[in-house]
């Protein structure tokens, strides 16, 4: 069974400390104390947290079959003549997408704009990382 502190837990989320602490003294997510007293949160009940919050509606959603979303700001936006490249910043993950020079216009995407990255593909390679420095999370 995994088991994270809330500093794992809070980069794995894309959070800061403080904002886990906040939800756990709140209830909204479990912890328990470890052999040493710090607080951790078990992997099972980490990602339970982290289904609901997706599942929870985000204000006006196009209906979609994607169910990847990564709502983040918009950090560079580089346009030639036809294409253009957007870069998305979605916690701690730097999206890159190419897209017409036309579709950027029409987004009025320009750094500084919120963007929701919606990735559908066929492929999706998932690796294991080792385990966090010194952390718990194997």
């Amino acid at each position: 069974m995994a088991m994270f502190r809330i500093g794992e837990a809070a980069e794995l989320l894309g959070v800061s400390t403080d904002t886990v602490r906040r939800w756990v003294d709140a209830g909204r997510l479990a912890a328990t104390r470890d052999a040493h007293g710090h607080r951790v949160v078990d992997g099972v009940d980490l990602a339970a947290f982290v289904r609901a919050v997706a599942a929870a509606p985000e204000g006006h959603a196009e209906l979609t079959s994607a169910r990847n979303r990564l709502r983040g700001i918009v950090t560079a936006v580089v346009k030639d003549a036809v294409m253009a490249q957007v870069d998305i910043q979605a916690g701690p993950f730097r999206i890159v997408s190419l897209m017409s020079r036309e579709a950027v216009d029409d987004l009025g995407l320009r750094v500084g704009s919120i963007a929701v990255a919606v990735i559908k593909s066929t492929t999706v390679v998932v690796e294991r990382p080792s385990p966090l420095k010194g952390g718990t999370g194997t």
